[in-house]
């Protein structure tokens, strides 16, 4: 059975944990070449979720891995949580990043994720606004709950999400997919395993699990990564005793780890997944 194999293209410097004034010196091409040499060395294709900043910057990079085979979807222009804009000015960042893709690529991207996962039924007008923009999937929604994001009854495998309660599906299920991050479900909380910082902090042995669980029912789990989370040089902005462990630790062996889940099980990319 294949799995969905996803890259969040965003540089050291967006994740919602680390807001700095720091000199945001841009370092996408370096850490972004390590995934892109492993993923073919194992010829393996990927969904990126490319931030239309970074493509606006780097437009050689895009298009270098849509040449590769990869898939080209949308993270939104500016990494902002969904919880911090309005629906008008989401819609907005979508049709601008959307049109940059359109391009570089030749083609308009269908499938989106929201920064830090920040769809919920706080924002589900979001849902409404993607499929409205022509995407055909979505996958922003983790079943389970962080202090950052997450909806803890959502379905683990990909549906069509009502839109009164994107923890449910459609009677009709119809309209734009829903392809949720991976968890492993226990008894009294679902372990997140779909990768980032699960994958730097958790044994390969757990991250497999999660993979397992899923396909013994018939079903593809979902990996991500960032560059940033895979490249030993990524700067060290110090936040807290917190904030750091989450943004830094095991950067330095996460890209072992991805190797070792490449060898481990199938991937490509969502929409092949999806519509193939």
């Amino acid at each position: 059975m294949f799995n969905a194999l996803s890259v969040d293209l965003e540089d050291w410097y967006h994740p919602e944990l680390l807001k700095t004034k720091e000199r945001q010196r841009p370092q996408i091409k370096e850490s972004v070449a390590p995934i892109l040499n492993l993923l073919d060395k194992y010829n393996t294709k990927a969904t990126f979720f490319v931030l239309g900043n970074v493509a606006e910057n780097n437009p050689n990079l895009i298009k270098k891995i849509k040449a590769q085979g990869h898939e080209i979807a949308s993270h939104g222009y500016n990494h902002k949580s969904l919880k911090q804009i309005t629906a008008e000015e989401f819609e907005k960042d979508i049709m601008k990043s959307k049109n940059i893709l359109k391009k570089i690529t030749g083609e308009y991207p269908i499938g989106y994720r929201a920064p830090t996962f920040s769809i919920d039924n706080n924002t589900k007008w979001a849902i409404d606004i993607l499929e409205k923009q022509g995407f055909l999937y979505d996958s922003s929604i983790f079943p389970t709950k962080t202090h950052l994001y997450g909806v803890p009854d959502a379905p683990l495998n990909p549906y069509y999400p009502s839109r009164d309660d994107i923890s449910r599906e459609r009677r009709d299920k119809k309209g734009i997919i829903e392809f949720p991050m991976t968890v492993l479900p226990l008894k009294f909380y679902n372990l997140p395993t779909s990768g980032g910082f699960y994958l730097r902090l958790l044994p390969n042995q757990i991250i497999k699990a999660g993979i397992k669980n899923r396909n013994k029912k018939g079903f593809p789990a979902m990996l991500y990564i960032h560059p940033w989370e895979t490249y030993s040089k990524t700067p060290r902005i110090r936040h807290g005793l917190i904030s750091d462990f989450i943004n830094y630790h095991g950067i330095d062996y996460a890209l072992d780890k991805l190797e070792s889940l490449l060898t481990s099980f199938k991937f490509k990319p969502v929409k092949s997944i999806l519509f193939d």
